[in-house]
C-alpha cells in the first residue's frame, strides 16, 4: 500500500492491523506487473527514507526587483570609523527625508579591505557605489568597479583618482582658493603671497594659487613652503618679502593658521595684508577667537542647511555628526533624483551625472565636470569676533 499525497504530507498512515497488512501484501505480489511495496517513509524508486525538503538558502543579498541596489563603501571600524559612521547615518536620514522606496543602500566596511568591500558589493548586484572616503581606497575600488560597469562616486578630494568612471564629491581645495582669490581681486588686491605645507595638499594649493592669480590678472610675489618641523613656519614667514603685499594665503588648517597669523602681522610685508584661508577653516570655529585672524577670508560650502542636518542627526542618533556627513546625504539626494528615470536592475545611467544644471544638496549646488570632479558653488566667509559671517554668498545654481 502506498501513501496518498495528503497522508505523506501529514506524515501519517491509516491504522491497519497486522493480518490485514500481510494479506494485502500477498495479494499485491500476485498482481500482474508486481507493483513494489513502498516502505513507510520512502518514495517510489528509492530504498532509503525520505528526507524532509529544506527551503533553499540564498547567498548574499536577497533578490530585490523593486529597488535599486546601491553600495556605500566607508570605514565602519578602525581610526576613521567615526567619519564613516556619520556618512552612513546621513544616508539613512536622506532616505527617510526623501521617502525613497525604490533605493536600497547597503554599507560595506572599507577598513576590512577596500578591494574586498568593492568585490562583495559588485557580486551582490549593486549598480552604483557611493564612496570610498580615502583616496588610496578610491584608487583600488575604481578599476574594480570600472571592469564591472559600476560607477563610483567617491567622497575623496584627491583629483588624481577622478575619471574613468570615478567621480569625486569631496571639497576641492583648488576651487576654494580660486574662489577667495577671485573675490580678493574684485576688492582691488593685486599682489599675493602664500604659505603652503610640503606634501600633496600644499602642492595642489600652490598650483591653484598661481593659476587663480594669473587668470584674474594679479601677481604672486612670493610663495614659501614649510614642513612640520618646529620653527618651520616661522622660518618660511621670515623669507617673505619686506615689501608690502596685498594678500597672503595660509593654505593649511586652523592649528597652523593660528600659529602663522600673528607672525605674519609682525613681518614687514604682512602687517596690513589681507589673510586668506582654504576650505579647511570651515570646521575651525576656534579661529574666530584669535584677533590676528580677525577679518580673514576663506571660501567654503555653505553651512546654512548643514546646521539643520546636524540638528536632525543629533535628535536621531544622539551625537553630533562629522562635517563630511553631508557628502553622504547629498550623494543619496543625487541618486534619488536620477532614480526617477532609472529602471530597476539596469546599469546606473552615469551620463546623468554630467547634467549641466547640476544638483542641489545640503552643501549647495554642485555639478560634475568632464574630469569627474564636482564643481561647487562656494561662499566667501569672513572671520569675525566669535563667529564667521558670509561676505559673498554662494550662487544658488549654475549657468549654462
Amino acid at each position: 500500500m502506498t501513501e496518498t499525497g495528503a497522508e505523506r504530507q501529514a506524515g501519517i498512515l491509516p491504522a491497519i492491523g497486522r493480518f490485514a497488512r500481510i494479506t494485502l501484501a500477498a495479494a499485491a505480489l500476485m498482481v500482474a506487473g508486481c507493483q513494489s511495496i513502498v516502505p513507510k517513509g520512502t518514495q517510489p524508486g528509492t530504498t532509503g527514507p525520505v528526507r524532509p525538503t529544506q527551503p533553499g538558502v540564498e547567498q548574499g543579498l536577497p533578490t530585490d526587483t523593486q529597488r535599486h541596489r546601491v553600495a556605500l563603501l566607508v570605514p565602519m571600524s578602525g581610526g576613521n570609523a567615526g567619519v564613516g559612521t556619520s556618512i552612513a547615518n546621513a544616508t539613512t536620514l536622506a532616505l527617510l527625508d526623501t521617502k525613497a522606496s525604490n533605493v536600497r543602500i547597503t554599507t560595506y566596511d572599507t577598513a576590512m579591505g577596500a578591494a574586498a568591500a568593492a568585490n562583495k558589493a559588485i557580486a551582490e548586484g549593486n549598480k552604483l557605489i557611493l564612496g570610498p572616503l580615502m583616496a588610496d581606497d578610491a584608487r583600488i575600488v575604481g578599476p574594480l568597479a570600472r571592469r564591472a560597469g559600476v560607477p563610483v562616486i567617491s567622497f575623496s578630494n584627491d583629483t588624481s583618482v577622478a575619471g574613468n568612471g570615478t567621480y569625486l564629491m569631496g571639497y576641492n581645495p583648488s576651487q576654494s582658493i580660486e574662489r577667495v582669490v577671485t573675490f580678493a581681486r574684485a576688492k582691488g588686491m593685486t599682489n599675493f603671497a602664500a604659505l603652503t605645507p610640503k606634501g600633496a595638499y600644499g602642492e595642489r594649493s600652490g598650483t591653484a594659487m598661481l593659476r587663480a592669480v594669473e587668470r584674474s590678472g594679479g601677481t604672486v610675489v612670493a610663495m614659501q613652503a614649510y614642513d612640520r618641523a618646529p620653527g618651520a613656519i616661522t622660518a618660511a614667514i621670515g623669507k617673505l618679502p619686506a615689501k608690502p603685499y596685498d594678500a597672503i594665503l595660509i593654505a593649511d588648517g586652523g592649528r597652523v593658521a593660528l600659529q602663522a597669523a600673528p607672525l605674519v602681522r609682525k613681518a614687514p610685508g604682512g602687517a596690513d595684508a589681507q589673510i586668506l584661508g582654504t576650505e579647511l577653516w570651515n570646521t575651525e570655529s576656534s579661529l574666530a577667537g584669535n584677533p590676528a585672524l580677525r577679518g580673514a577670508w576663506f571660501a567654503a560650502v555653505s553651512d546654512q542647511l548643514y546646521g539643520q542636518l546636524a540638528t536632525k542627526y543629533r535628535a536621531r542618533f544622539g551625537t553630533a555628526p562629522f562635517r563630511l556627513s553631508s557628502l553622504g546625504y547629498d550623494a543619496v539626494l543625487l541618486t534619488v533624483r536620477i532614480a526617477r528615470d532609472w529602471k530597476v536592475g539596469a546599469p546606473f545611467p552615469a551620463a546623468r551625472l554630467s547634467d549641466s544644471g547640476g544638483f542641489a544638496g545640503i552643501d549647495g549646488a554642485f555639478r560634475f565636470a568632464g574630469n569627474g570632479v564636482a564643481e561647487r558653488a562656494l561662499e566667501v566667509n569672513q572671520v569675525d569676533a566669535g563667529r564667521f559671517s558670509v561676505v559673498d554668498a554662494a550662487p544658488r545654481a549654475f549657468g549654462p
